[in-house]
């Protein structure tokens, strides 16, 4: 690749990277937007992400466009460590959400979730007392088992209901446990439950209560997880590949700025 077209296809190439940088700024912005103050663990560091490759597109744009080699050279040096984290994060994400998954169960279409089927991981971040009161306090402000009854007027909507796996694990007892639902929001428990889980002994019909303190609760919340971190991932891998060429591009470039410079010399 000569030296006026490698450079003219840096510039181009990093004018479009900076539009891929505003598609990833927007996603995170999306993120933060469409989910509620528990739900946005992924959100700041995928604006965090679009943000540097917005700066690394203006190093490289510029470097590319004046033709000085140190700013290229801090262009892929910068695109290089992207790269990497890049493809850490997104083999780790996959190791980390590869297990787990709902269990169907007779008479109800939405899934119930079970915290052991889930990754060491998520077991001992959830599991953890501190984060976990962070999350419950969080989960409780989130009105998501309140608005139940909202949304379910009568008890054969909410059994043909499809509940989220936050909705079906901690607004709820795990069917298990046989307390007749007198509504959406309501459990029958002078009922003897029938298992011996100890979330049928934890979940109270009271709003502050419910299953919050539930293992099942903790699973739904990881299935969420699971699901978030999973979409993140695979736009990860679309990303990796897109940077990958760029930076091959970018090589090309630097390589014949330094080139230019030494033949002026």
């Amino acid at each position: 690749m000569g030296s006026g077209t490698s450079t003219f296809v840096i510039r181009w190439i990093n004018f479009l990277t900076m539009l891929i940088a505003v598609a990833v700024i927007c996603f995170g912005v999306w993120m933060n937007t469409h989910q509620d103050g528990c739900r946005k663990s992924l959100a700041f560091p995928v604006l965090g992400l679009g943000g540097l490759i917005l700066l690394i597109s203006l190093i490289g744009f510029m470097g590319a466009l004046k033709n000085i080699s140190i700013l290229l050279w801090i262009y892929l040096v910068m695109l290089c460590l992207i790269l990497v984290g890049i493809l850490v994060f997104t083999v780790l994400a996959f190791i980390v959400t590869n297990n787990g998954s709902g269990h169907s169960k007779a008479g109800i279409r939405y899934k119930e979730y079970q915290l052991q089927d889930y990754s060491s991981w998520f077991l001992k971040e959830l599991n953890n007392t501190r984060n976990w009161e962070q999350l419950k306090t969080c989960l409780v402000k989130s009105e998501d088992c309140n608005n139940l009854s909202k949304k379910y007027k009568t008890l054969k909507q909410y059994k043909m209901a499809k509940l989220t796996p936050i909705e079906a694990g901690c607004c709820r007892p795990p069917s298990e446990c046989g307390y007749p639902a007198v509504n959406a929001s309501y459990y029958d428990l002078s009922f003897h439950p029938v298992s011996s889980n100890n979330d049928c002994k934890l979940y109270k019909n009271s709003r502050a209560i419910r299953c919050y303190s539930c293992d099942s609760c903790k699973a739904g919340v990881a299935q969420y997880m699971k699901t978030e971190w999973r979409v993140v991932a695979i736009f990860n891998v679309i990303l990796f590949v897109v940077l990958s060429m760029i930076y091959f591009v970018g090589c090309c470039a630097r390589r014949n700025a330094a080139r230019s410079c030494s033949s002026k010399v």
